[in-house]
């Protein structure tokens, strides 16, 4: 049975664990930043990465007992749209955030509409030393509106870094970000996809909106996006989307402040965990399995699941 782990701890208004308790269970975050994006750990020597409504990414020192906030990255975009983090080497990695700045050399469009398209572009980032990599900007015929949730990701057998986003007008689209294209675009959602993930062994996704179904779609080896089924839920709305490391499980957070789990391979309703008293705005699992989920009621629980074969 899943269970939450009972002890809880304070933070600042960056992220910042105040005085620890001894199992981590519940985070309370002050008012006004509630967390938007989770990105644990991968390893001793990985900082935990935070996204606010604050406009700011957080990166937390955790090793060691240590915890602190050793970086933060400033963002340019005022909507709901969360980054995504892809390990690049030891202690590298390649950020992907919403905004790209003002294109004041897009002749096509007008001074008003300049501000509005910066705002559909995605900024890709080294880090640490946040280096600019490239800035995605959508197809010249294309109005997606505003990317929602990100995720870079790449194969073993391939070194160029891919990302899926999720836009306003319910699509999700695949860009090759060396070549800084898109490779795909579907419509997957009536309404803007909210979260989003992806499984690249099985080249299967899932992702999540207002709507009361998530959408599971696959990646042929064209790089051609299809959708392969839709699966009602109890209740509408989705603000994130997570497949467990391991592809056994996944987990939504719901506008209805529950946290729900599933098969990933059959998409069987497994769990519904009611702990928040607000809309939960995301949810991460760590490498070994915990789930830990950040809610509007400025609280970051965390749960142990099905244990992992």
């Amino acid at each position: 049975m899943p269970r939450r782990l009972n002890s809880s701890l304070d933070t600042d208004s960056c992220g910042r664990q105040g005085s620890p308790a001894d199992d981590l269970a519940v985070a309370e975050v002050p008012s006004g930043k509630a967390a938007a994006f989770l990105q644990p750990p991968v390893g001793h020597s990985t900082p935990a990465f935070v996204q606010g409504r604050d406009l700011k990414l957080c990166l937390w020192d955790l090793a060691e007992g240590r915890n602190a906030v050793v970086d933060s990255v400033g963002l340019e975009s005022v909507g709901f749209c969360r980054g995504s983090i892809l390990a690049r080497g030891q202690q590298r990695w390649m950020l992907a955030v919403p905004g790209g700045g003002s294109d004041e050399n897009r002749l096509d469009l007008a001074p008003a509409q300049i501000n509005l398209f910066s705002y559909c572009q995605i900024q890709i980032l080294e880090m640490p030393s946040k280096t600019s990599v490239c800035t995605l900007k959508p197809e010249a015929d294309a109005k997606p509106g505003m990317p929602m949730c990100l995720e870079l990701w790449q194969t073993d057998s391939s070194p160029r870094p891919c990302l899926l986003a999720g836009y306003e007008d319910g699509s999700v689209a695949l860009w090759d970000v060396s070549e800084r294209k898109v490779c795909s675009r579907i419509a997957c959602h009536t309404e803007p996809v909210m979260g989003l993930d992806f499984d690249s062994q099985k080249a299967r996704g899932v992702s999540g909106s207002a709507e009361k179904a998530l959408a599971v779609w696959s990646l042929d080896e064209q790089q051609a996006l299809q959708v392969r089924g839709k699966h009602e839920l109890t209740n509408p709305g989705i603000s994130d989307v997570k497949i467990r490391p391991d592809r056994k499980i996944l987990a939504t957070a719901g506008w209805d402040h529950r946290v729900r789990v599933f098969h990933w391979r059959t998409m069987k309703p497994l769990a519904v965990l009611a702990f928040h008293s607000a809309v939960v705005h995301c949810v991460a699992f760590a490498a070994d399995g915990l789930l830990a989920a950040g809610s509007r009621d400025h609280r970051i629980s965390i749960w142990s699941l099905y244990p992992r074969s």
